[in-house]
């Protein structure tokens, strides 16, 4: 049977329970298995489901509501909204159909990334990097199964964003969301990357960065950015090379 939580995780555990339970719900709702109307399930039953503490599910709750998910009515229950008519935010007007823009916000991230690196090699909390280690170690597992590795891939990045200790490039990298990751937005040309020579490439330079951080080392951090998010780029051009003939 399944443990379930006491409400007594740490700060960090409990953020990533919660997300885990908003995601798992959000693709319940825009998958419509919740649709408009529909009551959630009571928070007690949403506690079992999850195997979380109530706290997680209140949070959870509080996140979809802030994302005007779903709503709270005082003595009814948690129901579903009507989503409201998506605004695009700056940088998140990307055409994804077109490798170009990619290419575009791949140079965009290296200026950024680069020295995002360079700060956490100076500023990062063992905490913090011990989450961006076993973030680089979920993308070669998930990659090595055969698994979708975007969202691991983002938890990478942020986590090297929020080991600046500046929030503003933790908001920098939000606003563009999961964009950021080249593979998000790829058709079946992305899946011909997944070869057992490509996830150790990508490995290797993710591992690069994570060591740099951790040595503390700001310009060894620097160039592991710059090499792999120059050979990103250059990926993507012999892509769009390959796609013009």
């Amino acid at each position: 049977m399944a443990q379930v939580s006491t409400g007594k995780a740490t700060p960090r555990a409990r953020r990533n329970l919660v997300a885990e339970v908003v995601a798992r719900l959000r693709e319940k709702i825009e998958g419509g298995e919740f649709a408009v109307g529909d009551r959630l399930p009571s928070e007690a039953q949403l506690t079992e489901a999850f195997s979380v503490s109530r706290t997680v599910v209140r949070e959870a709750i509080a996140t979809l509501r802030a994302d005007g998910l779903v709503e709270p009515r005082q003595g009814a229950g948690v129901f579903v909204l009507e989503p409201a008519a998506t605004v695009l935010r700056p940088f998140q007007i990307v055409d994804v159909d077109k490798i170009s823009s990619i290419i575009e916000v791949l140079e965009l991230r290296t200026a950024l990334e680069m020295e995002a690196a360079a700060l956490a090699a100076a500023r990062r909390s063992p905490a913090q990097e011990e989450e961006i280690y076993q973030a680089e170690a979920e993308i070669r597992a998930l990659a090595e199964r055969g698994e979708p590795t975007t969202e691991a891939d983002f938890r990478f990045h942020r986590a090297i964003a929020l080991a600046t200790n500046n929030p503003r490039f933790v908001e920098f990298l939000d606003v563009l969301g999961l964009t950021v990751i080249p593979r998000s937005n790829l058709g079946p040309s992305g899946r011909e990357r997944s070869s057992d020579s490509y996830i150790a490439l990508i490995s290797s330079e993710h591992r690069a960065i994570a060591d740099a951080i951790a040595h503390g080392d700001a310009e060894a951090a620097r160039d592991a950015v710059r090499h792999h998010l120059k050979g990103s780029q250059q990926r993507y051009r012999s892509l769009l090379r390959d796609s013009s003939k």
